[in-house]
């Protein structure tokens, strides 16, 4: 009995914690890559129809995949596992980086829409690289 009392008592201590994170929507990196997958949407919408399974699906897919990975590897206990996530994710979002400049490059979206993306895209990779350097550096913390 006293067991338990001791379990339930380092539960509430962990859910009170706002040092630890509970969900990967707790993380800044996933929240900043929801917020470019939404805007990704958005901006491929006006894509021309002929792009539907071209540029806007290879486009919305490597948005997509970085928010993805992000949440796979949250719950990935061993520290390699974490970082090869997040090194999918790195991956993915440099894949988007490019998309950008086509999309820009060909006219499909103008400076400001570019410009727009950019900034959601550098601020997520800050956050993501962020992320990924307190796993690689933090031994025994994610070590399952």
């Amino acid at each position: 009995m006293e067991v338990k009392k001791e379990v339930k008592k380092e539960v509430m201590h962990y859910a009170q914690d706002d040092t630890i994170s509970h969900s990967f929507k707790d993380l800044e990196c996933w929240q900043k890559a929801h917020e470019f997958v939404k805007a990704v949407y958005a901006v491929t919408q006006q894509f021309p129809e002929d792009e539907r399974y071209g540029l806007t699906s290879q486009f919305r897919r490597a948005a997509v995949s970085i928010a993805a990975n992000i949440c796979e590897g949250y719950r990935k206990l061993s520290r390699a596992d974490k970082l090869r996530f997040m090194n999918i994710a790195q991956g993915s979002l440099e894949e988007c980086r490019y998309y950008i400049i086509l999309s820009r490059d060909i006219n499909y979206i103008d400076c400001e829409t570019s410009d727009r993306l950019e900034f959601l895209i550098n601020g997520l990779s800050w956050k993501l690289n962020g992320y990924a350097e307190s796993i690689s550096k933090n031994k025994g913390v994610f070590d399952g």
